[in-house]
Parts: C-alpha cells; structure tokens; sequence
C-alpha cells in the first residue's frame, strides 16, 4: 500500500516548488520542499472615492509607490503612527541630551565641591603655616627688642607693627574668599541629591549601578576623606601594629585563635598552612601549635588550664587582727561497744544510742555542747565497725582534739590501734577516756599498760596524754573529761576568722525523700549564710536552708559549727569541702570541671592501656566467679562502708562486685539492673517505693533490708561460697595383692585378689598401681566372693575384681581401692 492511496497530494494552487535545507545540532541536515504561493497584485478599480475633506494626499500617497492591496485610510493612518513615532523618538533624545546635561552639571558641581574642600584644606595649612610664622616673628621681635633695650622706643616699634599687621590681612581676605566659596557651594546642587533619582532609569544607569546598588557608608566615606587628608600632608596612613597577650588554653580552634590575636583568619590559616598544617578555621589545634603561630604573629602567649576555673577558690590568708576565738572540734573515736555514743549521750543528755540499729553507730554524728562553765564544745561521734575505717579517717582530718575510748574491761580492740594510727596521722592531740569504770572487771591499769605498745604514754605513767576514768552509766569522771577537754583546747588557742567566704568539711551526706540532697557540713572557716552560692565536690547549689543539731533552723553557722545544708543539685561525697563563691556561673563552671576531671579518673584506672592487659584481664576474669549486687543505703557514708567491705570479701576465684550503689530508696531504675545482671538488691536503712516493690515481684528480684552492717557482711560472704566450687577429698578405705588373673568368658579378665588392708567395696574408685606407679584409675566392673557379687569384701578375704574398660592386669599388682567426697568452702 503506498503513502499516497492513490489519492492526491495536498498543495497550495497556483505555487511554486522549492527545496530548503534545513540544519540542526550535531551536524545533521534536512532537505524540505517548500511551496511559495504567488503574489496577488490587487488593481484599483476606476473611479474609486478620493480621501473625504479634501486633504492632501499624504506622501507616498502615490498608487504607483504604495504597497499592493493598501487602501489611502489604511495608508493615512500608517503614515500618522510613522509621524508620531518619529516625533516620540525626536522628544526622547530632547530628555536624554537635556539627563545628560544634568548629570554633567552634577558632576562638575562635586568636581568643584572637592576641588573647593581642597583648596579650603590648602588654605587652612596656610593660615596655620602663616601664624607660625607668625608666632616665629613675634619671638623674634621680642628678643630683638629686649636686645636693643637702650634703644629709643618708637623707632623699634614702627617696623614690629608693620610685622605683624601684613601676616594678619592675608589670612583674613582668605577667610572672606572661602566663605564666599562655601556659599556658593550651598546654592549649587551638592553631594545630598546624589541619591535621588532623576527622570527616567535608563540601561546605562542600571547597568552602571547607580540604582538600587550597595551604597557606601558614612563611615566609609570619612575613612576615605581621612585617608585623602593625610595624603595631602604627608602622613603615612599605615597604623601601628597592636601586640597582645594572648590567653592560650589547652586546645583552641583556629577561628577563636584569630579572635584573640585580633589577625583575619585567612592569616592564620595561611600561616599554618606555611608550617605543613592543613586547618579550617572550625578546626581544633593543640595548644603547642598554637603558640607557635601566636609568637610567628608577634604575641605574647599566657598559657591558661582547665583547672584555672578553681582559682576563684583562691587560698586566703587570714590576718591576725581578724582572727576571733572558736570553740574546738572534738571526735570521739575508738572500739566498737567500747561506749562511744553512750559517752557522748551522758555529755548532751540525749538518747543517741537507742535510735542506732544493734547499738552501734552507723552514721558520723555532729552535736554542739555548752558545758557548766560556758565553754561551748562541737563533737563528731564516730562510727566504731572495722567497716567503717574511711568515715573514722575523716572524723580525724576535720578535729581538733581526739577523745579516745577504751573500755576499762575489754582494753586495746583492733579499731582503737586504727584510731590512734588516725590521729597520728592527722597530727591532733589525743585525750584517752578510759570508759566503763563501774563495772568489777575493769581494770583501768592495763589499758594505760596496753596503750603503751602503741606510743601512747598517759600522763599517769609520766607521759604527756591526758587520761580520764569515766562511765558513761553513772555519769563518774565526766566534769573532769570536759575539763580535761576545755584545758587542751585552752593550750591550741584555737581562732578564725567568721567575716570571710565560708569553708567547711562534708561529714555526711544523705537524700532526704521530702527535702532533697543532705549535707552535714562542719564549717571550718568564715560564715556559712542563707543565700550563699557554694561549691562541694562535683555538686554546687544555693543554701535554701540551715539546720543545727537541735533541728533548728538558722540563719548563719559560724566557725566550728555543724549544720545540715539543703539547696544541693545533687549528693556530694562524705569528705567533699564546701566553698562559698561568688556566682552561680563560677559554682556551675567549677562543678562541671570537677565531674569531668572525675570521669576520665575512673575510666583512666579502669582501661586496660595495652592489648597485652586486656588480654589478662579477660583471661583473669575467664575463672573468677562474680556474685553481682546493688546497694542502697540511707547515707554517703554507709554506702561507701559497704563497697569498702564488699571488696574486701573474695578470693582468687569468687569475688563479690558492686554493680551499683546510691544514697535514697529503692527505685524502679534499681530493679531493671539487678534483673539485666542477676543480681539481688541490698537496702540498708532504707526500703524500696511501691512502685519498685511490684516490678522486683513480677521480675522475680530479691530485695534484702539490712539495719546492721555486718549482717549485710555475713549474707554476702555466705552467698559468695555458694559460687565456690566444692572440695573434692579421697579416703582411702583398702589395698588388695592380685594373686592370678583369670580369663572368663562374657566378662574378660579377672583379677584373683586377696585384701591385704581395709576393705574393698564394689560402688569405691579403684587405682592399679604396677611398682608403685599408677597405670590406671577407674571403677570396677564386678566384685565377686566365690560365685557371688558381693557389695564389700573384708580384710584377709579373696575375691574376683574386673575393671571397667581395662584387662592389662598381671600377678603382683596392687589394686588401691578409694572413695571420693565433696567439702562445702567457706570464704
């Protein structure tokens, strides 16, 4: 079928066929064939109507000129567009000759502007020249005339009028011309139009930026006048270079680098370029680098630390006129149930013991006592429990004196030798209390005897040490112990200053449900006031309250007095110091540091450094078992007692690990860790929250109360030798000789035995030892007496033993017959 069906092809009548040849991209062409149609020539015919109102024929009215198929209205009325077009073009280039001019005016009125400011400029250094000048010829003159003294007057006079009266006129005439200059400056169109528009914006003007382009400033355009100026005098316009000092800490990116030395950026970054370093200035570099590039700059490097936060925490030294007397701080320290508290309860007639848990002293107590005589005393009791040795070691750093407990019918316990080794360590004289003098065992003698192993000489067997017999029942020798007490504290001369930021010593710490983070705070020095922003440890706060001892609140505690701050973000560590500042932001900044400085201790001590130890590490770890627990306690210093203790219990193979311990009840937080690590929670002194309790039951976590610490001890070290595997121990019970060895079918080789010693049982382990080395150990297969299996066979007797798995038995062995059994460890 062909592209045409024989029909015919569409075309324009009466047109002419041509080829056009067609281009497009890449080099490619196109044949078309193009039609043109012909021109159709229109005639006029005769006698057509002449244009109305007898105008004249406009030019080119003319038939034999006018274009085909035109009528005269259509060609008048393209002739009159045409006039008007050319009369529109004629009146545009009027107003862009009449633009011109103006913008020409406008700029030969700045020419003249500057041109005037110029001159003005030369005229000013003119008159200031001539009244030099002038200046210089009055000097001059009145040298001269004092030289001609004896001169007559009015002939010098004369010329020095004639002087100074021809230098004046000149600058006078110039300020009359430049007045006139400035005025007619002001009626010319000045540098104020310029950002007016004027007629119509043309390209020329947008393509030149005069609208609606970046304007320079007023700053700029002074800088520019200011350069120009001290051109014209001669002035070099390059300013000093400024040399800084620079604060450098231990790493700075490049950008705040350059801020400090006050240098651009591309500066430094070109110059640690030209050192072989490639930095952008978002980048961080080391604080050598750095003052590298600062002394190529020409500054002078301060190296400044991390640590110089605590600054403000600065040392200061008290002088002597503002120093005030303050009572002493006095720790009563010794054995457990040597009658510490009881002691100190008879001294401030309060129950203290009742309310402790099994009668000891579980917590670091600060109480204030006035004694008969006026003297005021601040005691600290301390814990006696080998458990708490570190709260023992604080209560010696904060006292001032010792009082040492011992009991006249127990004498010198192991916590007495630790607590004299505290408070020789911390340098405070000790006062012995020798307790319990009522009972008829005591033997006060042999305590003063006791103590004199350990350098403490009383002053009873001539030695220095005061020593007071004392009971804590009766109230006997209690006047004479504070006595003894005020008379040490007399010798110290004891004195601080209460006028300065307060510093003090955390004794405890707790997280009271109702009030927050507690801390028991013994105020060495300064006042501690309600409002004061401080610091302790890695926590900060403001106090929002102050408790005494009574439960009192106050308003200030001076020096020597304990309280209990509130007003904490958060629970400081028992034996954390307290320091007042001035801002929030430092105690923030300060805290901040501390915890930082803390994390990268503990994970510094914690990582193994070398592959090597991380290897042994985890071979060390592959055969110890752990028992994993979570501790709760009521405060910090029975928390850390207990981890201290827990770390003490183990052996090569079981040890016991904390996995987490805090100050507060027992959360819900808790219990998801103890189930993610099979652990059991312990809470002493405290109790879990309802919540807490119902998630431990559905999680199948046991949570165990303690109110005694060394019962918490006790039930750990029982539940960690469980985790020990059992002793395996061998009795052995008999010996037999074999005498023939037979061959029975079904059962293999018997060995024909007589028991030579003990007894042979059929369920016991047996040994075949060929010259008294062992050739195999196993179980035997069957034992029989004549034709009978028997259990045992006694001494004396024969019988048939078969091994287990084993026949390479021969005449003269000896079988050695023994039992296995398993012995429970203890740690």
């Amino acid at each position: 079928m062909s592209d045409n069906d024989g029909k015919k092809t569409l075309g324009l009548g009466g047109s002419r066929p041509s080829n056009v040849k067609q281009s497009f991209s890449h080099g490619r062409t196109k044949n078309v064939v193009v039609e043109t149609k012909r021109k159709r020539v229109v005639v006029p015919k005769p006698g057509t109507a002449k244009p109305a109102g007898g105008a004249a024929p406009v030019s080119g009215g003319d038939p034999s000129k006018r274009p085909a198929g035109i009528s005269d209205a259509e060609l008048e009325r393209r002739m009159k567009a045409l006039a008007m077009a050319k009369a529109r073009e004629a009146e545009e280039a009027a107003k862009r000759e009449a633009e011109e001019k103006a913008r020409a005016a406008e700029r030969e009125a700045r020419r003249a502007e500057v041109e005037a400011k110029e001159a003005e400029d030369r005229e000013r250094e003119e008159r200031a020249k001539a009244k030099a000048e002038e200046e210089e010829r009055k000097r001059a003159e009145e040298a001269r005339k004092k030289a001609a003294a004896d001169a007559p007057p009015a002939a010098a006079a004369v010329p020095g009028e004639a002087a100074v009266s021809r230098p004046t006129a000149a600058p006078r005439k110039a300020d009359r011309n430049a007045d006139s200059r400035d005025k007619q400056n002001k009626s010319k169109p000045g540098r104020g139009d310029e950002g007016r528009r004027s007629g119509k914006l043309t390209l020329n003007d947008a393509m030149a930026g005069r609208e609606g382009g970046r304007q320079r400033s007023m700053a700029a355009m002074k800088r520019k006048q200011d350069r120009a100026r001290a051109k014209a005098m001669g002035v070099s316009a390059e300013r000093e270079k400024v040399f800084r000092e620079v604060a450098l800490p231990e790493a700075i990116t490049v950008s705040e680098l350059a801020n400090r030395m006050t240098e651009r950026v591309a500066d430094v970054v070109k110059a640690l370029m030209t050192n072989g370093i490639m930095a952008t200035q978002n980048q961080t570099i080391d604080a050598d680098t750095a003052e590298l590039i600062i002394e190529e700059f020409g500054h002078t490097v301060v190296r400044v630390s991390d640590a110089d936060v605590e600054d403000v925490i600065a040392a200061v030294e008290d002088k002597e006129e503002d120093l005030k007397p303050r009572p002493p701080i006095v720790t009563i320290m010794g054995h457990v149930d040597h009658g510490k508290t009881s002691l100190l309860d008879a001294i401030r007639n309060a129950k203290v013991v009742a309310g402790e848990a099994g009668g000891i002293t579980q917590h670091i107590g600060a109480y204030q006592v006035k004694t008969d005589s006026g003297a005021v005393l601040s005691f600290l009791d301390t814990p006696g429990h080998a458990a708490f040795t570190s709260m023992r070691s604080r209560g010696a750093q904060v006292t001032d004196i010792v009082v040492l407990v011992v009991a006249a019918d127990d004498a010198v316990m192991p916590q007495t030798i630790e607590a004299i080794n505290h408070a020789k360590a911390a340098d405070v004289p000790m006062i012995v209390a020798i307790n319990k003098i009522d009972k008829p065992e005591a033997n006060p003698d042999k305590v003063r005897t006791d103590l004199l192993q350990h350098e403490v000489i009383v002053e009873k067997m001539s030695g220095d040490v005061q020593d007071v017999e004392v009971s804590a029942i009766t109230g006997q020798g209690l006047d004479n112990l504070l006595e003894a007490i005020a008379l040490q504290a007399e010798i110290l001369e004891l004195k601080a200053n209460p006028d300065r930021a307060a510093e003090g010593a955390v004794i405890e710490a707790q997280l009271d449900v109702g009030r927050g983070p507690v801390a028991t705070v013994l105020v060495q020095t300064g006042t501690l006031r309600q409002g004061d922003i401080f610091v302790v440890g890695e926590q900060y706060g403001k106090v929002r309250a102050l408790i005494n001892d009574k439960g009192e609140r106050v308003k200030e505690a001076g020096p020597a007095v304990p309280v209990e701050v509130l007003g904490l973000n958060g629970t400081p560590e028992a034996g954390d110091v307290l320091n007042v500042v001035d801002t929030d932001a430092q105690a923030r900044e300060i805290a901040e540091y501390r915890e930082k400085a803390a994390k990268e201790k503990r994970a510094a001590a914690g990582a193994a450094t070398t592959l090597e130890q991380l290897m042994a590490n985890a071979k060390a770890d592959e055969n110890v078992s752990e028992l994993p627990i979570v501790v709760k306690a009521d405060v910090q210093g029975s928390a850390e007692a207990i981890i201290q203790a827990m770390e003490k219990i183990g052996n090569d193979e079981v040890r016991v690990r904390v996995l987490h311990s805090g100050v507060g009840a027992i959360t819900e937080t808790d219990i998801g860790l103890a189930e993610a690590s099979g652990a059991p929670v312990f809470g002493f002194n405290v109790r879990a929250n309802a919540t807490a309790r119902n998630t431990a039951n559905q999680k199948g976590v046991e949570i165990r109360y303690y109110s005694v610490i060394y019962d918490l001890v006790d039930d750990v070290k029982k539940a960690a030798s469980g985790l020990l595997s059992a002793e395996i121990r061998e009795n052995f019970i008999g010996y037999a000789n074999i005498k023939e060895v037979f061959k029975v079918s079904n059962v293999g080789k018997v060995a024909g035995c007589l028991v030579t010693e003990g007894v042979a049982r059929r369920s016991a382990g047996v040994r075949l030892l060929r010259d008294n080395v062992v050739i195999h150990e196993g179980t035997l297969k069957t034992l029989k007496r004549f034709k009978d299996e028997v259990p045992e066979v006694q001494s004396g007797q024969e019988c048939g033993m078969a091994f287990e798995n084993y026949e390479d038995i021969r005449p003269d062995d000896v079988i050695e017959i023994f039992e296995r059994e398993e012995v429970e460890r203890e740690l």
